[in-house]
């Protein structure tokens, strides 16, 4: 199809005036040129997208689904323009960045804080995924760089180390573990656990973690860690938290 934007633009604007004559003289063109464009917009598509009456135009079938794309096609354009237009501004850079949970909320504040102030003409979309959609997203090609679970599957993808993660338990001053030193993972197993929710890509990294032996029993689920670690929850069972560590 050879449309333009003036094209669409002309067509939204006769549907929304209700006439050619009116449509022609918002986007400025003559009412001679403006008729031509649709007449030849309709030989390009084979259908006539408007009911030419005395009253003035509606839009067929055709013409309804043209409007609906339109808009759609007239509102990236101008994203695209405001984007563009940045550059203009000085912006050099625009990285799509996608994180894991830990990652983001333990690891990822102070390096990107450094970045941008460093940075100052390069823009950053940060948004939270699990670590499979993220190496899903970054072998697409929807984002420029991914921060996973190293347990993760990143074969054909060009892989940096970025931090060292541990893990620590936390129990009740009455639990029987309170003064193991260092134990197993799967010798956890066997206790009942606090933890987040199962969608959270921490609780799902314990998870596949747990799978080859037995799975963790959750008591008790949370939102946060912060409310993992209040005297209610820290009482009925054990918990695993994350120790950060660059």
């Amino acid at each position: 199809m050879r449309f333009d934007l003036t094209d669409l633009k002309l067509f939204l604007n006769v549907v929304e005036a209700g006439s050619i004559t009116a449509g022609a003289e918002r986007v400025h063109l003559a009412v001679a040129a403006a008729s031509t464009r649709i007449r030849n917009m309709e030989l390009e598509l084979g259908t006539s997208l408007l009911h030419r009456e005395r009253q003035g135009v509606q839009p067929t079938p055709a013409g309804r689904t043209l409007i609906h794309h339109a808009r759609l096609l007239l509102q990236q354009a101008e994203r695209m323009r405001g984007e563009l237009g940045e550059y203009a501004d000085g912006l050099k850079g625009h990285v799509r960045l996608l994180s894991n949970t830990n990652a983001l909320t333990e690891f990822l504040p102070e390096p990107l804080s450094a970045f941008l102030s460093t940075h100052p003409h390069v823009n950053i979309d940060l948004e939270e995924r699990l670590s499979d959609e993220i190496v899903a997203a970054v072998c697409d090609g929807k984002a420029d760089i991914g921060i996973v679970a190293g347990t993760e599957d990143v074969s054909g993808l060009e892989v940096y180390p970025f931090r060292v993660d541990r893990f620590v338990l936390v129990t009740a001053a009455t639990h029987r573990l309170k003064d193991t030193q260092r134990i197993a993972f799967a010798d956890l197993l066997e206790f009942d656990f606090v933890g987040l929710d199962r969608s959270s890509s921490l609780q799902r990294f314990l998870s596949d973690s747990s799978r080859a032996t037995r799975s963790a029993t959750a008591r008790l689920t949370a939102s946060s860690r912060r409310s993992c670690r209040n005297p209610l929850s820290i009482s009925v069972s054990a918990e695993r938290s994350p120790r950060s560590r660059s």
